[in-house]
């Protein structure tokens, strides 16, 4: 967090202080919604789509607590991770040879998708709110909350495929991400596109509790959050540098950035 102390009183400080308190909310963050994921109990094991209705209703009934908890707390911190996400957009718009097109359907991807993650929380919570009704009606609710959280992989993909073509597009001489980072987004986004047969397949490993739809969707998209983390700080760092906001630790000089000369 040295960085923020680097940064005073520069006229491009304010951009480079609020990416590097976005980047690092991501880890904050990402805590948080770890404590709400382990607390949940409906996903060790994950449900199976084949239980039948008084089953459901009987999870929800003795777990009542927890599904609260844990559901709150995914709706009140889920959408925390959209300023991680909006780091790789604002380094997006640093790209070189292209418009800012791909930013900004990037960032209309990311707001869908928060959008959808938000609604399965709420369909959960509504199951959990009233344990007492009709078994059918419960099962129904926490069909719509699997179905919403898991499949809607659409603007996901889209997400992935708008940062691999950006980083294709990227013409620079020194691009703003490596191009190993476009690959690895793609290769993302399809890890994660089977999923979308969870609102078809009741078993098998397409299924909502399946290890492709559900063990292969969300732990590409945690590997992928983890290994941005670095590549964002790597692209922030150089950015302060090349805004003469900090000096190039590599160049020897000041160590603060007044007065630092940029590095281009």
């Amino acid at each position: 967090m040295q960085i923020l102390e680097q940064v005073q009183d520069l006229p491009k400080a304010g951009n480079i202080r609020a990416q590097w308190v976005c980047l690092w909310s991501g880890p904050a963050v990402g805590l948080v919604l770890l404590v709400a994921l382990v607390a949940f109990p409906g996903f060790w094991p994950p449900m199976s789509p084949t239980l039948p209705a008084e089953e459901v209703a009987r999870f929800y009934a003795e777990n009542t607590a927890w599904i609260r908890f844990s559901q709150v707390t995914f709706n009140l911190c889920g959408i925390m991770v959209v300023p991680f996400f909006m780091v790789i957009v604002a380094q997006m718009k640093r790209m070189h040879g292209q418009s800012h097109v791909f930013a900004y359907c990037y960032l209309t991807a990311l707001v869908s998708g928060a959008t959808f993650f938000a609604l399965s929380n709420i369909f959960f919570l509504v199951a959990a709110f009233r344990p007492e009704r009709d078994p059918e009606l419960t099962m129904l609710l926490n069909d719509l909350a699997w179905i919403v959280l898991i499949a809607p992989i659409g603007m996901v993909f889209c997400q992935f495929m708008l940062l691999a073509v950006a980083v294709k597009f990227d013409t620079g001489p020194d691009p703003v991400f490596p191009r190993w980072v476009g690959t690895y987004s793609l290769i993302t986004g399809l890890a994660m596109m089977p999923s979308a047969c969870a609102a078809v397949f009741q078993t098998g490993p397409l299924a909502w509790d399946g290890l492709i739809s559900f063990w292969l969707r969300n732990g590409a998209f945690a590997a992928f959050m983890i290994v941005m983390f670095f590549v964002l700080r790597a692209a922030v760092l150089r950015q302060a540098v090349e805004d003469g906001v900090i000096a190039d630790p590599g160049a020897g000089g000041p160590q603060a950035g007044v007065g630092a000369p940029a590095a281009r």
